[in-house]
Parts: structure tokens; C-alpha cells; sequence
């Protein structure tokens, strides 16, 4: 039955303005450089074939994934059962800024990288993006986990989103609106699709906008593997403590099950070592939770998004 349904999605898109590609490996898609193929993967650059794209996908019931950057991404060793899709062109344009109220309002598509709207704000003289520079991934990817470092999340400055819904209406919603927790948002709870955001940001001196973003990547640089392939933090924060404090504490740093390690640098991380598999990395965060709730009691949950099939 799928196979038919296959070859009906491939009818479709031989019509539309986008790419296909037929077991697509995830594992150069993500940061992790983990993971088996998508059975087709779709790049699609404008509104119009990704609403066409979405419509054929829901009527088939085909599952489909969504990539930005895949900065926060484990995918399976067999890797996705359904469809992969990437934002290009449109989604990719550069930002644009303008005066509302008084407030900055930076616009930028989802798959334009969070550095670059970083360092387009700083270039105009924009406070309030500092704490998200030196983050991996796309302004989609950042909006869908509210994504934050030093005191700072996407909830802070997230103005308006739009995203288009499993019928393929594009339509949009204030911050508000979008339901922002810790490393949560509304858009996880179902299959809607960034594709741009706004950002209401500060006027600042330039100078300290970049001393400041110069500081904060500085301690990245010291505390964190930004040398070794890696999904990023592998563990929310817990209620109490913090994970790689916890981890630490437990005698976990360097831990390895294959090409998986526990970082030496930051046990936070649990990174590719070489020729890490899904399995390696789920079995080493199974280690790492079970022996951290054993010894603190403290259960720690996954940050890290695992997609499809072991």
C-alpha cells in the first residue's frame, strides 16, 4: 500500500517547482552526521509547492518531517518511514527590519540560520538576539523548541510566526499565541510548519551588541565540543541542578558506548566520536538517565528530537 502511495506522491511532484530525491541519507542533513534515508526527500523554495506538497502528504497519509538545519536532530539507523521536506529560497531570504510602534521588528524566513539573524540585528544596531548567537540551527528550528541560552529565549522576542497547517493554508499568529514553555512551543503538539517570524527587538550601540555577542560565543568556545559533531545539549534542565552537573557528579563524563561519548568537555553533550550510530547514542543516554535517577533521583528528559526507525 505505501509503495502505491509512493508513486502516487511522485506523479504529484514531477508537476511542482521543487527537488526529489529517492532514500535520501538523514545523516547529511544533520549535526550529528546520524541516521538512516528518508524515503524521499523534497526540497521545496517557494509558498505554493510547499502548501500543493503538505495537501498530497495529508491526503495519502504519508508522515513527513520537516528539516531546518537538523542541529537538534537524532535520526534512526533506519531512518524515516515517510517524507523529508527542506525550505529553501523564500525561506531562506535574508532579514528585513522595520520601525512598528516604536519597537525594531526584525522578519526573517525559517530557514534562514539563527547566526545570520544574529548578525544581521547586530550589522543594524538591534539589541535583544545576543543570547542566541552561537546557536546551531535555522530561526524555524529556534521558534518550534523556543530555543534560549544566558538568560534568554525565543519567547522573549518572538513577535509573530507564520506557518502553514496540514491543509496547506498559510496563516499566522502572535507570540502570544504560541503557547512558549521551557523548550516547548505549540507547534510541536502538531504538524504545522514555520516559515517565517518576526523578532521585536531594541535599538542598541552596535559596539556592545557585538562585545556582548563576542563574550557569550567566547564561553561557548571554552565550555562547550563545538569541535565534535554533536545534537547539542542532550538533556533539558532538570527542576534541580542542571543535567551535566548531575551527569558529572555520577562519574558519567567520558562514558562511550561505540562511537557515542559523554563529552570530556561538557557532559552535557553526547557526542559523535566517529561512526556513531542511533542505537550507540540511545543506548549511552539510557546509561546516563537510569544511572543519574539511581544516584539523585533526579530523572532527566531527552532535549534531543529522536526521529524515526531503529
Amino acid at each position: 500500500m505505501d509503495a502505491l502511495k509512493f508513486k502516487e506522491l511522485d506523479r504529484f511532484l514531477t508537476e511542482l517547482d521543487c527537488e526529489v530525491v529517492h532514500d535520501e541519507p538523514l545523516s547529511k542533513h544533520t549535526n550529528f552526521m546520524i541516521g538512516g534515508p528518508a524515503r524521499r526527500f523534497v526540497t521545496v523554495y517557494n509558498y505554493e509547492p510547499l502548501s500543493g506538497v503538505i495537501r498530497e502528504l495529508s491526503r495519502l497519509e504519508l508522515p513527513y518531517l520537516v528539516l531546518g538545519r537538523g542541529s537538534n536532530l537524532l535520526i534512526g539507523d533506519k531512518g524515516f518511514p515517510g517524507v523529508a521536506v527542506m525550505l529553501e529560497g523564500v525561506y531562506n531570504s535574508a532579514a528585513s527590519n522595520r520601525l512598528e510602534n516604536g519597537d525594531s521588528i526584525i522578519s526573517s524566513g525559517a530557514g534562514v540560520s539563527l547566526n545570520a539573524a544574529c548578525a544581521y540585528a547586530k550589522d543594524e544596531g538591534l539589541t535583544g538576539l545576543e543570547f542566541a548567537w552561537g546557536i546551531p540551527g535555522s530561526v524555524g528550528g529556534a521558534v518550534y523548541m523556543n530555543a534560549g541560552a544566558y538568560g534568554g529565549e525565543m519567547k522573549d522576542i518572538i513577535k509573530r510566526v507564520w506557518y502553514m497547517d496540514t491543509e496547506g493554508r498559510l496563516l499566522d499568529c502572535s507570540g502570544e499565541d504560541l503557547g512558549f514553555g521551557y523548550r516547548h512551543s505549540a507547534f510541536m503538539d502538531g504538524g504545522k510548519i514555520i516559515t517565517r517570524a518576526e523578532f521585536k527587538l531594541s535599538p542598541g550601540d552596535k559596539v556592545e551588541i557585538k562585545a556582548k555577542m563576542d563574550e557569550l560565543m567566547a564561553r561557548r568556545l571554552e565550555k562547550q565540543p563545538y569541535d565534535m559533531l554533536s545534537a547539542g545539549s542532550t538533556f533539558k534542565r532538570p527542576k534541580t541542578g542542571y543535567a551535566a552537573a548531575l551527569i558529572e557528579q555520577c562519574g558519567l563524563k567520558g562514558r562511550r558506548v561505540g562511537g557515542a561519548q559523554v563529552s570530556e568537555k561538557h557532559a552535557g553533550f553526547i557526542v559523535n566520536t566517529g561512526g556513531a550510530t542511533c542505537r550507540d547514542v540511545l543506548e549511552l543516554m539510557d546509561i546516563v538517565r537510569e544511572t543519574v535517577l539511581k544516584e539523585t533521583g533526579i530523572e532527566l528528559e531527552p532535549e534531543v528530537r529522536v526521529i524515526g526507525e531503529n
